[in-house]
C-alpha cells in the first residue's frame, strides 16, 4: 500500500512538468478582444466629447458608461450648458436599474461637481438634487450612503426655498416609523445639516418637533444618530430654546438604557457647555457629570474611552462651578484613568486596545488637567500620573505623552525642574517613535527648560540633559532612520541661542562636525552643515569662531579626500543663507574659489554650479577685488579645463552670470539687501555683546586685583611702621651714645686733676659699664654689640696709655693750659656731634624718601604686572613674597647704615683721643724743655 502511494507521488512530478510544457506550446492570442468586440467598442473619431459621451451612454457597454460618468466633471468644466442639456439626462436614464458600480461613480461625480463649485447656476444644482433624491433610498446601504453624502454637499449650494420644498417635505415623510431604519438615520443627518440654513423661528416651529420625535425612536441607532445632531440644532435654535426644548431631552437621553445613547448625550452636553449659562452648568451638567463618572467605573470600556477623551474639556468648562470636593473627585477619577488596565507595578493586566486608548486620551488631556488642578499643586496632584504615563509599557502611550510634554512644560513655569527626569526618560526612550514625536516641539520644550539663565550651568541636572541630547543623536545616527536624524539636527540648531557658547563649543560643535565629515546621507549632511553654521554664527568667542573656521578650511576645503572638499562647497551653499554677505566674502569665498585648481573633476563641476550663488554675494565697488578673483576663476575654467562635463557646465554658468543682474527683479533684490542688512546688524550686535562681556569680565578681574593690592598695601604700610619705630629707637640710642661721650670728656677733665691712677681705673670700669649699657639699649643686636666691644677696647687702651704718660710728671701750670685745650677740643667735638646728628637726621629723611620712592616704584610695578597678567594669582603671591623679601633686605641695609654710622662715630672718638695724645705729648715735651731750662 505504502509502495503504491510512493509510486504515484513519484509519477506526479513528471506529469506536472509535461503539463507545463504543453502550456508553453499552446498558441498565444495576439489580442484580448475578438474582432466583433473591437467593432462594438470602436467610436467614430470625428465625434466631439459631448457627442461621444451621449453615444457611449446610449449604446456602449457598462465599462464605457462608467468611464463617461466618471469623466462627467471634466465635461462640465469644458461646456456646462451642453453637458446638462444632453449628457445629464442620459445619465439619469442609465441610473435607472443600473448596478452599484455605476451608482457609486455617478454619486462621486455629482459630489465632485458640487464641492469644486464648478457650476454656479442653481438650476443645474436643482437638476442634480432631483437625481440624488431619486436614488437616496437605494436598497444597497453603500450606495445609499454615497448618495446621502452628495445630498448633504448639495444643501450648502441650494437656496432656502429649494431646501424647504424639495428636502424638508420628503424629510417629514421619511422620519415616520413606517419607513426603514436606513431612511430614518438619513433623516437625522439631513435634519442636522439643514438646521444651519434657517433662522431660529423656523427651527423652533418645524425642526424641533421632528428632532424630538426622532429622539424618542424605538431603535437606539436612531436615538444615537439624532442625539449627535442636536448640537447643530441647538446652535441654530439659540440659548433660550436650547434650555427649554433640547436640554430636557439630552438629560433624558443621558439616562437611556443603552450605553451608546448615554455616551452620545454626554458628549453633546459637553460640546454645548459654551452656550449654557452658569445656572445650567451648576444644576444640570455638574450632577450629570458626577453621576457619569461614578457609573463609568462599572460601564464598558468604550464609554470610559470616550469619557477620557472629553475629560479635559469637561473639567475646563466646569472649573468655575465645582466645589473643592467635586474638584478632588474629578482629579481622583483622572488619576484612575491614567493607570487604567495596569497593575500596581506598572505592567498591563490585559492587552486590550481600549485600555491603551484610555491612557493615550489621558496624555492628550494632561495639559488641561494641569491647568484645572493649578500648576502650584502639580507635584502633589498630577506628578505621579505624569511619571506613570512617561514610563508606560505601551509605545503609543509614551508617544502621546511626548506629544503633549511641551504644553505641560509651559504651564509649569518655574517648576519645570520637577519633570526633568521625565524629559530625560523620553529622550532616552528605547523606541525611536517616542523621540520622533518629542522632536516636533523640542525647541519649545528646551526654551522653557533652559530659560533660567546662566545659573543653570551650576545645576547638577544640566550635564545630564546635555548628555541625554548627545546620546539621543548618537542613537538616531546609528539607526537607519535618516529622516529622523535630519529632523533632530534641525531642532538642535535652537541650542545656539539657548546654551552658553562655551558648552556648545565643547560638547555639540565637535559632534556636528563629525556628522558633517562622516555621514553618507546627503540630507543629513546638509542639515549638519546648516546647524554647524548656526553654531558658528551665534558663538560670541572670537577664538572659538576662529578655531571653527580653521577646522572647516583645513579638514574640508584643504582636505585630502575630494569628498570632504565637496562637503565644503555644500557648507558654502548653506553659509550664503545663514551669514551676511560681508562675513561670507571674508571667510568662505576665497577658499571656495581656490578649489578651481582641484585635481578632481567632480569638485570643479560642483564649483561651477556654485559660481552664480557666489557672484550674487558680491557688491560693487566694495567687492571689486573679489570680483576680479571670481573672473579669473571663470577664465581658468574656460581656458584650461579638459573635462567635457565641467566645460559644458562652465559655459552654461557663464550665461547665467551674464544674465544674473538683468533677470533678477528689483524688488526681489531689494528684499535680499534688506535681509542681508539685518543679518549684518545681528552679527555686529553679537560682536558688541562679546566685547561688552569681555570688558565686564576684565573689570571684574581688575576689581579683584585692586582689592588684593589694597590688602597687600595695608600689610606693607604696617611693616613700614614697624621699621620706622626701629629706626627711631636707633636714633635715640645714638643720642644716648653722644651723651656718654660728653660724660667721658668731663671725666677726662677730672682725671687731669687726680695724681693717682686708681680712681682712673675705677672710672674706666664705670665707663665700660655705661657704654655697655648704652650700646645694649641702643641696638639690641649681637652684630652691633661685637663692633662696639672692639671699639671700646681700642678706646680704653689708648686712654690708658695717655693717662700713664700724663700722670708721670706734670706741673700744675701746664695742666691748666692742657685743660683749656681740652675744652676747645670738647667744643669742637660737640659741634661735630651736632653736625653728625643733623647729618643723621638728613640721612634718616633720605632713607624715608628712599623708602617712599621704593614703595611707589613697587606699586607701579605691581599695577603694571596686574594689567599684563590679570588672571595669574600665583604671580601676585610671588610678588607679595618678593616685596616681603625686599623689605627684609631694606631692613638689613638700614642696619648696615646704622653700623656704618657707629663706625664713623667710633672713628671720630679715635680722632679725638689721638688729638688728646698729641696734646699730651706736646705738653710733655714742653715740660721737659722747661725742666732743662
Amino acid at each position: 500500500m505504502f509502495s503504491s502511494r510512493m509510486n504515484q507521488s513519484q509519477l506526479m512530478g513528471p506529469l506536472d512538468e509535461l503539463h507545463e510544457l504543453a502550456f508553453i506550446e499552446r498558441p498565444i492570442r495576439r489580442s484580448l478582444k475578438t474582432a466583433e468586440e473591437i467593432d462594438q467598442l470602436t467610436v467614430d473619431e470625428d465625434l466631439n466629447d459631448i457627442e461621444r459621451a451621449v453615444y457611449l451612454l446610449s449604446v456602449g457597454q457598462e465599462v464605457q458608461r462608467v468611464s463617461v460618468i466618471s469623466n462627467l466633471p471634466s465635461l462640465v468644466r469644458q461646456n456646462p450648458a451642453e453637458t446638462f442639456r444632453r449628457v445629464v439626462p442620459k445619465v439619469r436614464e442609465v441610473l435607472n436599474g443600473a448596478g452599484a458600480e455605476i451608482q457609486l461613480a455617478a454619486a462621486a461625480s455629482f459630489l465632485t461637481i458640487l464641492q469644486d463649485d464648478i457650476i454656479l447656476i442653481h438650476t443645474h444644482t436643482y437638476s442634480i438634487l432631483k437625481t440624488v433624491l431619486l436614488h437616496l433610498n437605494h436598497r444597497d446601504t453603500v450606495v445609499s450612503n454615497a448618495w446621502l453624502e452628495t445630498l448633504l454637499s448639495a444643501i450648502n449650494a441650494l437656496p432656502k426655498e429649494t431646501i424647504k420644498q424639495e428636502v424638508l417635505n420628503p424629510l417629514l415623510y421619511q422620519s415616520q416609523l413606517s419607513h426603514s431604519l436606513q431612511a430614518r438615520l438619513a433623516s437625522c443627518r439631513i435634519l442636522g445639516k439643514v438646521a444651519c440654513k434657517f433662522d431660529s423661528h423656523i427651527v423652533k416651529k418645524e425642526l424641533l418637533p421632528l428632532a424630538r420625535s426622532l429622539c424618542q425612536d424605538v431603535e437606539f441607532e436612531v436615538r444615537v444618530g439624532m442625539c449627535r445632531q442636536l448640537e447643530n440644532i441647538a446652535r441654530a435654535a439659540g440659548v433660550d430654546d436650547t434650555r427649554t426644548e433640547l436640554l430636557p431631552e439630552l438629560v433624558e437621553l443621558a439616562g437611556d438604557e443603552e450605553s451608546s445613547v448615554r455616551l452620545a448625550a454626554f458628549n453633546t452636553i459637553i460640546n454645548l457647555m459654551e452656550v449654557m449659562d452658569s445656572d445650567d452648568r451648576l444644576h444640570v451638567v455638574v450632577p450629570l457629570v458626577m453621576s457619569v463618572c461614578e457609573a463609568s467605573s462599572q460601564a464598558d470600556e468604550a464609554v470610559v474611552a470616550s469619557l477620557s477623551f472629553q475629560f479635559g474639556k469637561l473639567c475646563s468648562g466646569l472649573a468655575g462651578c465645582l466645589s473643592d470636593e467635586q474638584r478632588s473627585r474629578l482629579l481622583q477619577r483622572f488619576k484612575l484613568l491614567c493607570v487604567a488596565g495596569l497593575q500596581t507595578d506598572g505592567h498591563p493586566t490585559d492587552g486590550t486596545n481600549e485600555s491603551t486608548l484610555i491612557r493615550c486620551n489621558c496624555c492628550y488631556n494632561l495639559p488641561a488637567m494641569v491647568l484645572f488642578a493649578d500648576p502650584t499643586h502639580f507635584l502633589s496632584e498630577l506628578y505621579p500620573s505624569l511619571c506613570s504615563l512617561c514610563c508606560d509599557p505601551e509605545v503609543s502611550v509614551r508617544r502621546s505623552a511626548a506629544a503633549s510634554f511641551h504644553q505641560v512644560v509651559k504651564l509649569l513655569g518655574s517648576d519645570v525642574p520637577l519633570i526633568h527626569k521625565q524629559l530625560l526618560d523620553l529622550l532616552q526612550d528605547d523606541a525611536l517613535e517616542v523621540l520622533d514625536t518629542l522632536m516636533n516641539h523640542l525647541e519649545e520644550t528646551l526654551e522653557a527648560v533652559l530659560s533660567r539663565g546662566e545659573n543653570l550651568t551650576l545645576d547638577n541636572k544640566f550635564p545630564e540633559l546635555l548628555a541625554a541630547l548627545l546620546l539621543a543623536e548618537q542613537r538616531v545616527g546609528c539607526s537607519l532612520r535618516w529622516r529622523l536624524h535630519e529632523k533632530l539636527l534641525q531642532r538642535y540648531s535652537c541650542l545656539a541661542r539657548l546654551l552658553p557658547g562655551e558648552l556648545l563649543h565643547q560638547n555639540f560643535s565637535p559632534r556636528i562636525f563629525v556628522i558633517l565629515t562622516t555621514n553618507k546621507v546627503l540630507p543629513v549632511q546638509r542639515e549638519a552643515a546648516r546647524t554647524f553654521c548656526t553654531f558658528l554664527r551665534y558663538n560670541r568667542k572670537q577664538e572659538q569662531r576662529q578655531e571653527m573656521m580653521e577646522r572647516l578650511i583645513q579638514d574640508l576645503a584643504q582636505g585630502r579626500s575630494y569628498w570632504n572638499r565637496l562637503r565644503f562647497l555644500d557648507v558654502c551653499e548653506t553659509a550664503t543663507d545663514v551669514f551676511s554677505r560681508k562675513y561670507f566674502n571674508k571667510h568662505f569665498l576665497v577658499p571656495a574659489l581656490e578649489l578651481v585648481h582641484d585635481p578632481v573633476a567632480n569638485v570643479r563641476y560642483k564649483l561651477c554650479q556654485l559660481l552664480p550663488r557666489l557672484r550674487s554675494s558680491l557688491r560693487l565697488p566694495a567687492d571689486k577685488q573679489l570680483l576680479q578673483k571670481l573672473d579669473q576663476c571663470v577664465q581658468k575654467l574656460l581656458c584650461r579645463e579638459t573635462d567635457k562635463d565641467v566645460v559644458a557646465t562652465i559655459r552654461q554658468t557663464v550665461l547665467e552670470l551674464d544674465k544674473l543682474d538683468l533677470t533678477e527683479p528689483f524688488h526681489k533684490r531689494q528684499e535680499k539687501d534688506l535681509l542681508d542688512q539685518k543679518k549684518e546688524k545681528e552679527e555686529t550686535l553679537l560682536l558688541e555683546m562679546e566685547q561688552l562681556e569681555r570688558q565686564q569680565s576684565d573689570g571684574k578681574l581688575v576689581s579683584d586685583k585692586h582689592t588684593e593690592r589694597k590688602r597687600r598695601d595695608s600689610k606693607t604700610s604696617l611693616s613700614a611702621t614697624k621699621s620706622m619705630s626701629v629706626s627711631s629707637s636707633g636714633a635715640s640710642a645714638s643720642s644716648a651714645g653722644k651723651e656718654m661721650r660728653r660724660a667721658k670728656l668731663s671725666r677726662s677733665r677730672s682725671l687731669s686733676s687726680q695724681p693717682t691712677t686708681k680712681p682712673a681705673n675705677q672710672d674706666r670700669a664705670l665707663k665700660v659699664k655705661e657704654l655697655g649699657g648704652g650700646s645694649g639699649s641702643g641696638s639690641g643686636k649681637s652684630m652691633l654689640s661685637s663692633k662696639d666691644d672692639s671699639l671700646r677696647t681700642t678706646h680704653f687702651t689708648m686712654a690708658t696709655l695717655s693717662q700713664t704718660q700724663s700722670t708721670s710728671s706734670m706741673p700744675v701750670l701746664i695742666r691748666s693750659n692742657t685743660t683749656s685745650l681740652l675744652d676747645r677740643t670738647s667744643q669742637r667735638d660737640h659741634r661735630n656731634s651736632t653736625m653728625d646728628q643733623r647729618d643723621h637726621r638728613t640721612s634718616t629723611m633720605d632713607q624715608r624718601d628712599h623708602r617712599t620712592s621704593t614703595m611707589d616704584q613697587r606699586d607701579h610695578r605691581t599695577s603694571t604686572m596686574d594689567q599684563r597678567d590679570l588672571r595669574n594669582s600665583t604671580m601676585d603671591q610671588r610678588d607679595h613674597r618678593t616685596s616681603t623679601m625686599d623689605q627684609r633686605d631694606h631692613r638689613t641695609s638700614t642696619m648696615d647704615q646704622r653700623s656704618k654710622s657707629i663706625d664713623q662715630r667710633s672713628s671720630g672718638v679715635k680722632e679725638g683721643q689721638s688729638r688728646k695724645l698729641s696734646i699730651n705729648r706736646k705738653s710733655n715735651s714742653f715740660s721737659v724743655q722747661s725742666g732743662r731750662e
